[in-house]
Order: C-alpha cells, then sequence, then structure tokens
C-alpha cells in the first residue's frame, strides 16, 4: 500500500514559498543600518547648504588637487548616496554644479544616480520584492499588469516630476515587477532634466556662496521650471495615451 507523502517530505521550497527568509531580510536590513550610522554620526551636517557655503573654498582646493579623479570620487560618493538613501542628493547636485560647471556635473551626478538606483533596485527586487509579489492579492496583481502595460512612460513621468522622494521611485517599481531594461532608460533619461537644473543653478553660486548668503534647494523650482517639467512629463505620456486611444477603438470596431 503507497501512503501519500508526509508533510515533511514535501520541498522545502513549497513550504517556504512567499516567505521572506533573514538571508532576504539582510540586504534592507545593512542600508537601514547604514543610514542610522549616518545619522547617528551626525554626517547629516554635512550635506546642507550651509556646510557648501562655509566650506566651498576647501572644496574648490580639493577638486584642483585631486584633477581628473575627483569626477570620479565624486560619482562613487553619488552611487553611496543614492544606494543608502541619504538626505541631501539636492545639495550635492549643487555642490557638483558649482564645483565641475554645469554640463560635466550633470553627467557625473546623472552617471552616479542611475548606477545607485539600480543597486537599490536590485536589493529590493531580489531581497523583498519577489517574496512580497508572490504573496500578493488580486490587487497587487491589477497594479502590477497596469503599471507594467506603460511602464517606461510611467516612470519616465516619476523620474522627470521632482514630486515624490527619489528613494521611493527606486523601490516601488522593484516591488511591481518592472523589468531592470525599462526602469534602467527611465531612470537615466528621466533625471537629465531636474538635474540639468540643479547643476547650472549650482554653476552660477559662486556669488551668493562668497556673499555667505541665504539658499534652499526648494526655491530653484520656480512655477517657470515646474511648467518645464510637467510639459515633459505630459510628453511622456503620449505612447501611454496613444495606446490606450488605440486600444478602445480596437474595441468599438469589434462586430
Amino acid at each position: 500500500m503507497n501512503l501519500p507523502p508526509a508533510e515533511t517530505d514535501r520541498p522545502m521550497a513549497e513550504k517556504t514559498s512567499g516567505r521572506i527568509t533573514m538571508r532576504q531580510w539582510l540586504p534592507p536590513l545593512v542600508l537601514i543600518g547604514a543610514l542610522a550610522l549616518f545619522f547617528l554620526a551626525g554626517l547629516d551636517k554635512h550635506v546642507t547648504f550651509a556646510s557648501l557655503r562655509e566650506n566651498h573654498q576647501a572644496l574648490q582646493d580639493w577638486v584642483g588637487r585631486l584633477g581628473w579623479t575627483a569626477p570620479i570620487l565624486y560619482i562613487l560618493l553619488y552611487i553611496a548616496v543614492v544606494t543608502f538613501s541619504i538626505p541631501g542628493a539636492g545639495v550635492m547636485s549643487l555642490g557638483g554644479g558649482f564645483l565641475f560647471g554645469t554640463l560635466p556635473a550633470t553627467l557625473c551626478i546623472v552617471t552616479g544616480a542611475t548606477i545607485g538606483a539600480s543597486i537599490l533596485f536590485f536589493v529590493a527586487k531580489t531581497s523583498l520584492g519577489d517574496p512580497l509579489r508572490r504573496r500578493a492579492g488580486p490587487w497587487m496583481k491589477r497594479m502590477e499588469a497596469g503599471f507594467a502595460e506603460n511602464a517606461l512612460s510611467y516612470l519616465l513621468v516619476l523620474r522627470i516630476m521632482p514630486i515624490f522622494p527619489f528613494f521611493i521611485v527606486n523601490l516601488v517599481p522593484a516591488f511591481l515587477g518592472v523589468p531592470f531594461r525599462i526602469y534602467f532608460i527611465a531612470t537615466f533619461l528621466g533625471i537629465i532634466p531636474a538635474t540639468f537644473v540643479l547643476a547650472s543653478v549650482g554653476a552660477g553660486l559662486g556669488s551668493v556662496l562668497e556673499r555667505g548668503g541665504e539658499f534652499s534647494v526648494g526655491s530653484i523650482f520656480t512655477p517657470q521650471v515646474m511648467i518645464a517639467l510637467t510639459g515633459l512629463a505630459v510628453l511622456a505620456l503620449v505612447p501611454a495615451a496613444y495606446k490606450k486611444l488605440k486600444a478602445r477603438k480596437g474595441e468599438g470596431s469589434l462586430p
């Protein structure tokens, strides 16, 4: 007589399917721990406009001494800031424009931010994203399907418009199963406009820093700048709108 296999004989993968193991929790815990240490060590005081104003001459001297290695170190630092979701990326972008000029700083920032966002995407996807999607209910599946249909357009909008915190836009696509290729393209292209604005403002900060004047990142995104960014975001939505309009016309032509 053949008995059915005991519960303990089932494959371990089947029993643990959808569960988040300690090994999967480790990468996000490391990121959270590093962020906590950042604040406990008081390093957040060094990524403020006040710190940039006080140390701008020393930073210029540092860049002059390092030569061509300075942009590389800046990119590596920007990667760390984005990967660990450290506040102060806006100030770093202004500082990059001040130290390197508009176009070189834009290239460095976009490179560092895209690489850092990609690292965070892989951490979120492999550690928590896949298990959460397996355990999610039908609503999550519907959201995932709707987002995936026009993922590039939606992600471009989220990147172009600096409405949501950067780290949130880094994580959500990983949880919604967006392919990395689309995520990478949308991140690289989408952050260029706002990055260019920040870098160009930073390139003209010399007189403000010399006077010791006050300044805030929020004052950069004036109504005129936001209108321009909104126009780019609307253009990014055109393919998604066209696809939906075409699908509706196709449905209307059915007998």
